[in-house]
């Protein structure tokens, strides 16, 4: 399986390149990467389980990411974000799309809260468990 540091090199050689797609096998893995229309990078993983997002209290209570994909605040590039700054969220509202392997999965609040932050921009590439928003 591949680690995190050797996919993100991948993606950088795809990013300064002109190719559109690049696949790499392995020792029976496999990792696909593809140019999106957008600047994006999709990135084609594992399958993980999609469950709504963990809430954790480390320093604060974030909304992290389940699964490894690009970061969509908004249901369509001309739509207003699920979420903002000083919104009320309860258990089950959706605060973000993670588009992996071409599926545009919806990411849920697992607890009442309010969004203080957000954490990752719009299009960005997250990792798993990576923190979305922090929320009180």
């Amino acid at each position: 399986m591949y680690n995190l540091d050797e996919i993100k090199e991948l993606i950088a050689l795809l990013e300064g390149s002109s190719l559109s797609v690049l696949e790499v096998q392995a020792e029976g893995n496999k990792v696909r990467l593809e140019k999106a229309a957008a600047p994006a990078v999709q990135t084609v993983a594992a399958p993980a389980p999609v469950a709504a997002a963990p809430v954790k209290a480390e320093s604060g209570k974030t909304i992290n990411a389940p699964i490894v994909g690009v970061f969509y605040a908004a249901p369509s590039p001309d739509s207003d974000p699920y979420v903002s700054v000083g919104q009320r969220v309860k258990k089950g509202d959706t605060v973000c799309i993670i588009e992996a392997m071409k599926c545009m999965n919806e990411i849920q609040a697992e607890a009442d809260g309010e969004i203080v932050d957000v954490l990752v921009n719009n299009g960005d590439l997250v990792e798993f468990d990576q923190p979305l928003f922090s929320v009180k």
